[in-house]
């Protein structure tokens, strides 16, 4: 179906070594000039590839993502236009130095003007320029490219919030392609990159789908998906009036594994629920092929039914080809500087002996082939950070060869156990073991709240379930500390402590913001009644969280829902979200960072409206006490010390439970002296007085630069005790950074 010099040329691709050596690391290059649109191909062309001229199948086809990738290929295929960038290696600190600040933009929020579309807001000038002033550096836009599912000629909404992609077009919900570029241009005068999302693991069940379930040629090669012989149809389930598949049990999914069909029950069923998912499996309607054949076929899905999984090891290369054809689409046609792997730990599963379940976790087809994809953005031009929960022996597997950062997920739920507790012990341990397993935190992405819940799930812990960890005099299983890290914040945050948050039911987390959150941990259990001091609590507390994960080397995300304080919405405002019992919804409430339409009651997408305890952007820059002023003192603070680009050498240990001090080398000076800095965060609710030996600091008086509470990059001598050593003062909820001057 497709040019075969294009299939060999990916599929090539796909076998490169995962060591290849690299020339020298070459500089950043400028945004790519854009490749030009290309329209969809007429209806008799599609009738010369299918030899139909069903309407149906030819509106599939003109619409597939497969088929606009071999479109976007063509240009670039046997041209050395991509022949120039060094792709072999990781280049974190030329993604770092093009941006390391970053707004995460989860596009259904954003308010616009009215008649404006979400792209459309996010280039208003007005914004653009108090992020700009805040410190941003990139905007995160999330995705953005059309999602759901069709039926017939029909479109269906998104099932999973536009994670569930079917086209390579900017959905008409937020915009279009040309508004995007004008988002890419307008962002760049003012030095903000864009960065987009692409989904590796599935897609939706849009044309793709459809045309793989109707046996059109090439197109089941995309997918997990296994065609059940007629004779067998008496080992699949009926499907329930009203829908196009049903979920399989593990016993079915045995059955047909003895059938020799499939790989059967899997290690891990993401999500698992009963009666809804029981099984990694789902069985389709009686389909009508192209052919005239009636077929039924059972694919695999990691998250939702209508969300079917690609297969990145069929003979057809199917899956690669696609992908590639969305990284051009993104990094050439748009002009997005970077990418996020949406879920790229779930891109490889297949059987063991027996009935033995099969393999899924941590299973190195994943590995392998977010090395190709990491490897074919960095040769187009752009850059990737990765979605990879796993243990951290696997995350330093990744760093060479594979995207250039990744969400910190080791200790991201050690330092919202510490918010919700005042307990700061294991967060101290994850970043010991982060140094103890030699994987910097410069390579991650360190972040607030993003579109997901806050997330609790300590896998290092749990796959290390039966070894003691020991600090700081305590020693715990690993399985203890991982039950530990989530159930206790899960208890302080929900329930009669926390009516307005939930429980996440299919991962341990909360549904929330993280203002929300905090709120709850701090007692309050009525929102519209928060006092202007409970307000500044909240806010305070915020700040030390924001503090930790700037504060540090690697990325720094932040949301439009931190950025406004934003409390999560009713649950009647978004019950027909919450059908399918997802509660991330209520986290996902609408905000207006620029103040461009206050009387807003929703998103231009049709989410309710938040409330916002900071206020817009610009109202709070003229505050020099508010969220958004004191975020801006602290990124300064992070540009003029390059700590992202700094190095994580030691977290000493302390006698107050609630703090966490972390000493950073930064980048060596011209003259190649390397100054160390100590960032301090009290998660306590007391204040503290706690001594430190600074020489680990070099010589030198050792000064306050910043402090939560205080502001300003000036601050006085650091107190010293009797015996000469220093002692560090912080009020609760106060971050601080000291250096030696």
């Amino acid at each position: 179906m497709q040019p075969l010099r294009s299939v060999l040329a990916l599929a090539a691709l796909l076998w490169l070594p995962a060591c290849q050596s690299a020339g020298p690391t070459m500089p950043a290059s400028p945004p790519a000039a854009p490749m030009p649109a290309t329209p969809p191909p007429s209806a008799s062309q599609e009738a010369a590839v299918l030899e139909t001229t069903d309407p149906e199948i030819l509106w599939l086809e003109e619409r597939s993502m497969l088929r606009r990738a071999q479109e976007l290929a063509e240009p670039l295929s046997g041209s050395g236009a991509q022949w120039q960038e060094s792709y072999g290696l990781a280049r974190p600190g030329d993604f770092l130095g093009l941006a390391s600040v970053w707004f995460n933009a989860y596009p259904g929020s954003l308010i616009t003007r009215p008649g404006d579309t979400v792209i459309e807001g996010l280039g208003e000038p007005e914004l653009l320029e108090v992020l700009q002033e805040v410190g941003i550096e990139a905007i995160h836009t999330g995705p953005l490219k059309r999602a759901g599912s069709v039926q017939g000629m029909t479109y269906g909404p998104s099932i999973d919030g536009h994670f569930d992609r079917i086209e390579l077009v900017i959905d008409p919900a937020f915009g279009s392609d040309e508004q995007y570029r004008e988002l890419v241009r307008r962002a760049g005068e003012r030095r903000i990159a864009i960065i987009g999302d692409m989904v590796p693991g599935h897609t939706g069940k849009g044309p793709d789908f459809r045309l793989a379930e109707r046996g059109a040629p090439g197109f089941a090669a995309l997918y997990a998906m296994v065609e059940i012989e007629r004779e067998d149809w008496a080992l699949l389930p009926e499907i329930p009036a009203g829908e196009d598949s049903v979920n399989l049990t593990p016993e079915t999914a045995l059955s047909l594994k003895r059938a020799g069909y499939i790989a059967g029950p899997l290690d891990a069923v993401i999500f698992k629920r009963p009666g809804i998912k029981q099984s990694n499996w789902s069985v389709t309607e009686v389909v009508r092929g192209v052919d005239g054949q009636d077929r039924r076929w059972v694919y695999v899905h990691f998250f939702k039914r209508g969300q079917p999984t690609l297969n990145w090891l069929d003979p057809g290369f199917a899956a690669h080809r696609m992908m590639a054809g969305d990284i051009l689409h993104s990094v050439k046609a748009l002009g997005a500087r970077g990418l996020r792997l949406d879920a790229n730990m779930f891109l490889g599963f297949g059987p063991r002996p027996g009935d033995e379940p099969g393999w899924l976790s941590e299973h190195p087809l994943s590995t392998l082939a977010t090395e190709t994809l990491a490897m074919l953005i960095r040769k187009m031009g752009g850059f990737s950070f990765q979605e990879l929960n796993v243990s951290l022996d696997r995350v330093r597997a990744t760093l060479e060869s594979g995207p250039e950062l990744g969400y910190d997920f080791t200790t991201r739920p050690a330092y919202i156990y510490a918010l919700a507790t005042g307990d700061a012990g294991p967060l101290r341990l994850m970043l010991r073991l982060m140094l103890e397993y030699e994987v910097p935190p410069g390579r991650m992405v360190h972040g607030l709240q993003n579109h997901d819940e806050l997330m609790l799930e300590t896998t290092h812990l749990r796959v290390n379930g039966e070894q003691a960890f020991e600090y700081e005099g305590t020693k715990d299983r690993g399985s203890a500390l991982f039950e530990r890290i989530h159930s206790e914040p899960i208890a302080r945050t929900t329930g009669e402590r926390g009516p307005y948050n939930e429980a996440f039911a299919m991962s341990p987390g909360v549904c929330s913001t993280l203002a929300g959150f905090t709120a709850a941990s701090l007692g309050y259990e009525d929102l519209e009644t928060l006092s202007k001091e409970q307000i500044a609590t909240i806010r305070l507390r915020h700040l030390a969280a924001a503090a930790y994960n700037a504060l540090q080397p690697g990325a720094f995300v932040i949301s439009g829902w931190d950025l406004v304080g934003a409390l999560p919405v009713d649950r009647d405002a978004v019950r027909a979200q919450l059908a399918d019992n997802d509660c991330r919804w209520l986290n996902r409430g609408a905000y207006d960072l620029a103040g461009v339409d206050p009387r807003a009651t929703a998103s231009a997408v049709g989410l309710p409206t938040a409330v916002s305890l900071y206020g817009s952007l610009p109202e709070q820059l003229e505050d020099p006490g508010s969220f958004a002023s004191t975020l801006k003192r602290m990124l300064t603070l992070r540009r003029e010390l390059a700590i992202d680009r700094a190095r994580l050498v030691a977290v000493p240990e302390v006698q107050s439970s609630g703090l966490v001090l972390m000493v950073v080398e930064l980048p060596q000076t011209d003259d190649g002296d390397a100054r160390r800095v100590l960032t301090a965060v009290n998660f306590g609710r007391d204040a503290i007085e706690e001594p430190l030996d600074a020489s680990a600091l070099g010589e030198g008086t050792l000064h306050i630069v910043f402090s939560t509470r205080a502001g300003g990059v000036e601050g006085p001598p650091a107190p010293t005790t009797q015996d000469g050593r220093t002692s560090l003062h912080l009020a609760p909820a106060e971050a601080q950074v000291l250096a030696q001057k």
